[in-house]
């Protein structure tokens, strides 16, 4: 009776050392409340998040779970759109992912395609149970390379009743394949595996793991266009936090291992809830998301390309996200009850 391994309890939170003073990349709203809260995922994991509600708001109400960009914290990008929705009519929380920002999770800076699809599922707990929630009007938003994992995560969670991915990386296809799959090749995966297989030992080792570099600084005379996209958000006081991965030394060199043996989307066809996918016109990441849309089926799927925007342009500039027809794609497909 005695025995610690027939404890099937869930994992109790770990207490977090959370800011709290106003440390984001954007300003509060006086239309929403404010406070941090944490959860747990079924690895045992503590998770911090940003709530954000409507202020004055009464009754249950519908809720979405924010991450994103992968490598942000939610300080910036997933914060902003929290916030933006939250003044919209819907109880919001940003969350970092598991090793990562103000979340639990030991070493730091771990990326893993499972763990972080679970971190959506354990927000999904968490605004199950809230006084304040709906519970049948959740739905999740990942932003970049979040964005495929928040679809991955609809695919196997059917409590998420609407899903948006806004410039949305597929991460394992990336990993893999390079972009636009120039990489793509036996010869050119194995040498990426035997780089990192030896940087397994060496870490270990050295007790210590190697980080793969955030954001490149400064920037090369040649760097491609959505490089320096990405410098002007992650290494200026536009984005910068000092949490954030991208703005400073970036993910643990080996994060990039599962991604290479992990496939999203293999049952994608198989998602019945509604699913939007939001891309600008000039994004140099557009061909993941339209590649994605085609594998969905049903007409509760949605493409909506952004005219004249990038793929950050839709981080941060509230004059090219679409804020408005998200959150109406939000209330279509989590509608009020009767």
């Amino acid at each position: 009776m005695n025995n610690k391994n027939t404890n099937t309890a869930i994992a109790p939170c770990e207490l977090l050392t959370l800011t709290q003073e106003w440390d984001k990349v954007f300003p509060k709203s006086d239309m929403t409340d404010h406070r941090k809260v944490t959860f747990v995922n079924r690895y045992g994991i503590t998770l911090a998040a940003d709530m954000y509600t409507p202020k004055g708001a009464a009754g249950k109400l519908p809720a979405i779970a924010i991450s994103g960009p992968f490598g942000a914290v939610k300080e910036q990008s997933s914060g902003l759109y929290a916030r933006e929705l939250a003044e919209r009519g819907f109880i919001t929380i940003a969350f970092d992912p598991s090793f990562t920002g103000e979340s639990g999770g030991e070493p730091r800076r771990v990326a893993s395609p499972d763990i972080n699809t679970e971190d959506f599922s354990a927000a999904v707990d968490f605004l199950s149970v809230q006084p304040n929630v709906n519970p049948e009007r959740i739905g999740i938003l990942g932003i970049c390379g979040w964005g495929g994992i928040a679809i991955q995560a609809a695919i196997n969670d059917p409590r998420i009743k609407a899903t948006v991915a806004s410039t949305m990386y597929d991460m394992t296809r990336v990993t893999a394949n390079g972009y636009f799959d120039a990489d793509n090749s036996k010869e050119k995966r194995n040498a990426i595996r035997s780089t990192l297989a030896a940087r397994r030992t060496e870490d270990y080792r050295n007790a210590n793991y190697q980080r793969a570099g955030g954001v490149v600084d400064p920037l090369p005379d040649d760097a491609p266009q959505f490089v320096k996209d990405y410098h002007a958000y992650y290494k200026t006081p536009r984005g910068y936090h000092v949490r954030s991965g991208n703005s400073t030394d970036g993910w643990n060199t080996t994060s990039a291992l599962p991604f290479m043996n992990f496939r999203f989307f293999q049952y994608a066809s198989e998602l019945d809830n509604a699913v939007m996918i939001v891309h600008g016109e000039n994004a140099h990441s557009r061909y993941f998301g339209e590649d994605t849309f085609k594998l969905l089926h049903g007409d509760n799927k949605e493409l909506l390309i952004v005219a004249d925007a990038t793929h950050c342009d839709l981080y941060d500039n509230l004059e090219k996200i679409p804020m408005n027809q998200i959150a109406a794609f939000f209330n279509t497909w989590m509608p009020a009850s009767n």
